[in-house]
């Protein structure tokens, strides 16, 4: 009898013990996130030209909103995703040279859940600051795989970073991005993870594997967009194979995620960044990528927690990017510990089915001095248009007569955030790029931060994967108005290319009295890469295989000043064409 109670006792424990362990669990997420992928862009929203099994396979099993909103463009949609507030109120004006940096007071998704316990990672376009204390590293996620840029000028084995160190990619990216992701759920599947996966398609260059492309070339469209004359089907068609491609990854991360047994304690999000990056079918909205009408800023958005949320749910409330903060601190039971005003509410109460009472909101769309505010029912226009999008989700028709009251409602609304929240934005192109934060090591300066001076021209007028050339002149200069967080001593790596006749100029970096010199003694002159790569012509700067070198050791003193490239002496035609600056402390 002794023995039975014994035994009695030791699974009484045993099965307390189970339970309290499952209550204490929380939920894994994954927040899948694509770039220029309009709401079109899926077989699930009927879009008849593409077919997206493992997206709808996830609609199917998970919850849809079908009016769920971001901002016009890339950077600021980030923004509201990490932070829970509109961009503006976290610093973001621009998609490039500073104006993509999120403040430095502001916390982040990836911090409140680090604080919680989660092990966290992101891998793909980060588009939120580069240097430290504005790269994803000093922003909560422990392991970041990808660029910092706003886009890139290669999509096969391009030049990325892990951590802040340069390394090479390995294959296509968004398939290599995606095996970074699987690696890191298998690595991290005993314990609660956050993985954030911003894939860098289908925005352009237009590049796309073999596989996917020879689907669409030869392929006649059945669905144009609503201004048939408008739209290059060249430019769709490889739009459309990329945002396969993504769905190939889609799969490849929820099988995974069964593989492992963690399908029912794992949330997976799926959405993008801003509408279609050009006029193609799109569900008769009005707007694409920049605007702030309906079609520029309405996403895709699936939700899924096995168990938890109704299977193919559809809910019509209004919700957006601001409110994925409060949502998951909310779903995971964890505090949100940013001490910000959250713009963003909780969708629990939609998600869980416990929604007796849900309060009308506006959600507010802001790109470039254009404001528009959506309500469940209207969207007042940046003209101070009202349309009613039950109705007329096209927005043809202005109803501001018709419904005159709503029109004041929402024009005194649109008004007020304008006054009250837009005034929070500081555009300040003065601040400074950042070096030497005492917790990191590497330190990267690229061409897209830097100004030029003389006959020195950057390779493209889209800054981000650009590089600097047509140095031909001695007292031309590259320079950057940076600030050394903390003294040190660094090792300095420079990214160049240089033609056969052109080694052997001398070169330096100077920041206030401290200065490195060095000198070109190897040429390096690959070919532009790119062109064979694209589907459709790119308006991107080409890229090339920059070549390292190692120009020594500087010290730098704490403080604000001008950090400078200048050549010394050119031998030949030109000094060389600049990609980076690589600053790594000596420890």
């Amino acid at each position: 009898m002794k023995n039975y109670m014994l035994i009695f006792i030791a699974l009484f424990i045993s099965i307390s013990c189970n339970t309290k362990s499952q209550e204490i669990k929380k939920p894994n997420i994954i927040l899948i996130l694509s770039d220029d992928q309009g709401w079109g862009d899926l077989s699930s929203n009927g879009n008849k030209n593409l077919n997206t099994p493992n997206i709808d396979h996830l609609a199917n099993e998970g919850v849809t909103f079908d009016h769920f909103y971001v901002q016009a463009v890339c950077s600021p949609t980030r923004a509201e995703i990490l932070t829970g507030r509109y961009h503006v109120r976290a610093g973001v004006y621009s998609t490039s040279q500073g104006g993509e940096r999120i403040d430095l007071d502001e916390t982040t998704i990836a911090e409140v859940f680090k604080a919680a316990g989660y092990s966290t990672a992101a891998y793909g376009k980060w588009h939120s600051g580069m240097q430290p204390p504005y790269h994803p590293n000093a922003r909560g996620f422990e392991d970041y795989y990808g660029f910092c840029s706003g886009h890139w000028g290669n999509y096969f084995d391009p030049m990325l970073e892990h951590n802040g160190e340069i390394v090479k990619g390995n294959g296509f990216l968004t398939d290599d991005l995606t095996s970074h992701g699987l690696n890191f759920i298998e690595t991290h599947k005993d314990k609660p993870f956050f993985l954030y996966l911003p894939y860098n398609t289908p925005h352009s260059p237009m590049q796309v594997p073999d596989e996917y492309w020879n689907r669409f070339k030869d392929k006649e469209l059945k669905m144009y967009n609503r201004d048939p004359e408008k739209e290059d089907t060249l430019f769709t068609k490889a739009a459309l194979a990329m945002v396969e491609n993504i769905d190939w990854n889609v799969g490849r991360v929820t099988e995974k995620i069964k593989e492992l047994g963690l399908d029912e304690n794992t949330i997976i999000i799926y959405l993008s960044d801003n509408g279609p990056n050009s006029v193609r079918w799109n569900g008769g909205m009005k707007g694409k990528k920049g605007s702030t009408d309906e079609g520029g800023v309405r996403s895709p958005m699936i939700i899924k927690w096995k168990g938890k949320f109704e299977e193919g749910k559809n809910i019509q409330e209004i919700a957006g990017a601001i409110d994925f903060l409060p949502t998951l601190t909310d779903l995971a039971q964890i505090d949100n510990t940013s001490e910000k005003e959250m713009d963003g509410v909780s969708l629990a109460p939609l998600l869980l089915g416990n929604n007796s009472i849900w309060e009308e909101r506006l959600i507010f769309n802001y790109w470039n001095e254009q404001t528009s505010v959506r309500s469940q029912k209207f969207r007042l226009d940046n003209e101070g248009n009202l349309f009613n999008m039950e109705s007329d989700p096209g927005q043809e028709l202005i109803v501001n007569d018709k419904f005159s009251e709503e029109a004041i409602k929402l024009q005194n609304a649109r008004l007020n955030w304008i006054k009250k929240v837009r005034s929070e934005l500081i555009i300040d192109e003065e601040r400074p790029i950042t070096i030497g934060h005492p917790d990191y090591v590497y330190n990267q300066i690229p061409a897209r931060d830097g100004k030029a001076t003389g006959s020195i021209q950057r390779s493209n007028r889209h800054p981000n994967c650009t590089f600097f050339t047509n140095w031909v002149n001695v007292e031309d200069e590259i320079y950057w108005d940076a600030e050394v967080l903390e003294d040190g001593d660094f090792d300095v790596e420079i990214y160049y290319t240089c033609k056969q006749g052109d080694e052997g100029s001398s070169f330096l970096l100077s920041f206030g009295n401290n200065i490195l010199e060095s000198k070109i003694k190897n040429a390096h002159d690959p070919a532009l890469k790119g062109a064979s790569e694209d589907r459709y012509p790119r308006q991107e700067s080409y890229v090339k295989d920059f070549k390292s070198l190692n120009m020594g050791t500087i010290h730098l003193e704490k403080g604000r000043n001008k950090l400078t490239l200048k050549a010394i002496d050119i031998i030949g035609s030109q000094l060389m064409d600049f990609r980076l600056l690589m600053l790594k402390r000596k420890v």
